[in-house]
């Protein structure tokens, strides 16, 4: 078991990796100081594998934990989803001594971390990432939220986790495709921050392996959220490197043609494309990222039919403009990156023009 510090200012927010957490949920919920009733909030995949560990763990600690599940995929990032849990909640008797516990991917985190945030003005929320993109990103750093019809995130709230468990083991019941996309976040985390865990990925490497990587990974999210939580200073949207393109693609397909990580390589590889052209990267360094995410069988050209003017008028939803404004992450060198303000509307339809080719 690895644990990373994640420094917040007058908070908690204890982060631990590696195998065999589940059966620990319980002790490290009370050593967090939570008690009361809770929910585990899960989707129909990942229920029925890892549901029963939690609540027996939890119950053997002396909490009443209530097991709700959702459908699987995105669409369940929703208001009327989170809505539904709301009501589920009070039928359930939660107080505002209970506490909601996140049980699997992406879109479980993202959805049960804003009812968290919402319900009778915010409980608190324990993490518990079952994907490789939830261990390595969207479990740490507080953000949550659902989708609207213009685009993806754009409802949500800033409500930390008490406690985030990575357990490893998880990752052995995931099916290859949402195995690989997530190692989109990983190899971005290394074009942002640390370019030589490039090198050290490697697509054949046991599962079973993967705790130091998972805590080298959730450093480098929690060190960047820990000097700008709510994304204010600038430096947190480093973070979205390959997103924007990314998260229209996801919309414009329609939720759930892309894995969310799939569609983040897509991005990265427009970012990339602006990074080369326009701010000093080499073709080299572009070429070898590429090249990885190809190895993790992620894709890097994209299909025909994803009209670029459509892709287009998504991003004017991102909530990554600003008065107007795209705020673009781009890399000069890998380990590297920085928010751009001069990427042009030209520059994102070329880009999105040469994944095509």
């Amino acid at each position: 078991m690895i644990e990373i510090p994640v420094a917040l200012p007058g908070r908690t927010c204890r982060v631990l990796a590696g195998p065999g957490l589940l059966a620990q949920t319980g002790a490290l919920c009370a050593a967090a100081g939570l008690r009361g009733g809770c929910a585990v909030i899960t989707d129909e995949n990942v229920g029925p594998l890892h549901g029963a560990a939690v609540i027996e763990a939890l119950t053997s600690a002396g909490f009443s934990p209530q097991l709700l599940a959702v459908p699987a995929g995105e669409n369940s990032k929703s208001m009327a989803a989170a809505e539904d849990l709301v009501d589920r909640l009070l039928a359930a008797g939660l107080d505002r001594g209970s506490f909601v516990v996140a049980l699997g991917g992406g879109v479980v985190g993202d959805l049960a971390g804003f009812v968290a945030a919402i319900y009778l003005r915010g409980i608190p929320c324990v993490q518990i990432p079952t994907t490789i993109v939830a261990q390595v990103d969207s479990s740490v750093g507080g953000k949550t939220g659902v989708n609207a019809r213009a685009g993806k995130n754009l409802i949500g709230a800033f409500h930390q986790p008490r406690l985030v468990l990575a357990d490893t083991l998880t990752l052995e019941t995931l099916p290859d495709r949402e195995y690989r996309e997530g190692f989109a976040e990983v190899i971005k985390h290394a074009i942002i921050r640390d370019a030589a865990m490039l090198d050290d990925l490697d697509p054949a490497a046991p599962r079973a392996s993967l705790a130091p990587l998972i805590a080298r990974n959730i450093a480098i999210k929690a060190g960047i959220v820990s000097q700008d939580e709510e994304e204010r200073a600038g430096l947190r949207a480093l973070l979205n490197f390959g997103h924007t393109v990314g998260h229209a693609i996801e919309n414009v397909a329609g939720y759930g043609k892309f894995l969310h990580g799939e569609a983040i390589s897509l991005g990265m590889a427009a970012a990339l494309e602006i990074s080369q052209g326009k701010y000093g990267l080499s073709a080299a360094d572009a070429g070898r990222v590429r090249a990885k995410l190809q190895a993790y069988g992620l894709p890097v050209t994209m299909p025909s039919d994803l009209a670029t003017d459509a892709l287009l008028a998504a991003m004017r939803h991102d909530k990554k403009f600003s008065e107007g404004r795209i705020r673009y992450v781009v890399t000069p060198h890998l380990g590297e990156a920085f928010v751009a303000d001069d990427v042009t509307e030209d520059d994102l339809r070329a880009a999105i023009d040469s994944l095509r080719k």
